[in-house]
């Protein structure tokens, strides 16, 4: 079993349709949305019996207002400003103090420095993590409620349902949608990976952002090769891409031409593959090919191959 993970340094570079076309060339295969602060491959998928469970991301702080003296030390001690004032007394006396749970990140300095024990930490849902059923197969996904935090932890645990899957149905391939950047939710989705493919656009704030989450992946090990999506329109610019690839000693896997059709198949709720033969469907299926041969090939000492 293998572990495919589609990422960018940035948003809007493609990532998803990628990731949607690759589902759709794979066969069996389970699905995996890292991107669980604004998950969207389930919009091309079309996912369907879903069975949900809560998550708890963390903890927030709650005000017994019964016990609290209202002498403001929490509020003092909140480098978050998640503890105001509601109605402040005389020389401090009677003053009244109220939590604001999107601000608070749960640190639990208030907690110890109230004399009164009047703050508690409480465990909260922070979102939801989901298994559906697409029409390519089983897809592990995840919601976080805004403002919440523990992204990574979500990440990790949709990879871990992903590889649960995987083993149960004997699955070759895990292939997860990853986030974009470079922050926790990038490196949960990429360690212990096999393999990730960067899918970047011909811009400088795309070799920048190429540079960035291949550095990431460097350091967590993992093998990593790169796609330029609408690669002719700025042909100089993804040269000067593939250039710095080869100096990395990155495979630059392919590239996929500017082709109207990917609007066209994303309004019709379809992958790029299954709307037809076009310019962009023809050049991802050959790096599906080039990328699935590969992942299929190697056992140990994983090396992307052209």
């Amino acid at each position: 079993m293998r572990e495919l993970v589609v990422v960018s340094g940035k948003g809007g570079t493609g990532k998803t349709s990628v990731t949607a076309s690759f589902a759709a060339l794979a066969g069996a295969v389970v699905l995996a949305d890292c991107d669980v602060d604004a998950p969207d491959l389930h919009l091309i998928l079309g996912p369907t019996d879903t069975r949900s469970r809560p998550f708890v991301g963390g903890k927030v702080a709650v005000l017994d207002e019964a016990a609290c003296t209202g002498c403001g030390r929490c509020a003092d001690a909140c480098r978050f400003g998640a503890i105001v004032a509601t109605r402040t007394g005389g020389n401090g006396r009677g003053s009244r103090f109220a939590i604001d749970p999107v601000s608070c990140e749960g640190c639990g300095v208030c907690s110890l420095v109230c004399p009164e024990g009047a703050v508690s930490l409480r465990e909260e849902t922070g979102g939801e993590s989901l298994i559906s059923q697409t029409r390519f197969g089983p897809l592990v996904h995840a919601r976080l409620r805004p403002a919440r935090g523990n992204s990574g932890r979500l990440v990790t645990l949709v990879r871990e349902t992903a590889r649960d899957l995987a083993l149960d149905r004997s699955a070759p391939f895990i292939l997860a949608d990853g986030p974009p950047g470079i922050g926790c939710p990038v490196i949960a989705s990429l360690a212990g990976a096999d393999a990730v493919l960067i899918v970047t656009e011909p811009s400088l704030s795309g070799l920048h952002d190429l540079e960035r989450v291949a550095g990431v992946a460097r350091k967590l090990r993992v093998p990593a090769a790169v796609c330029v999506n609408k690669w002719d329109l700025a042909p100089g610019v993804t040269e000067r891409l593939e250039r710095w690839c080869s100096g990395q000693g990155i495979t630059a896997i392919g590239r996929i031409p500017y082709d109207p059709a990917v609007t066209r198949a994303q309004v019709r709720g379809l992958c790029v593959v299954e709307h037809g033969d076009g310019l962009a469907a023809s050049a991802i299926r050959r790096i599906w090919e080039r990328a699935s041969a590969t992942l299929s090939v190697q056992t140990e000492g994983f090396q992307w191959t052209s």
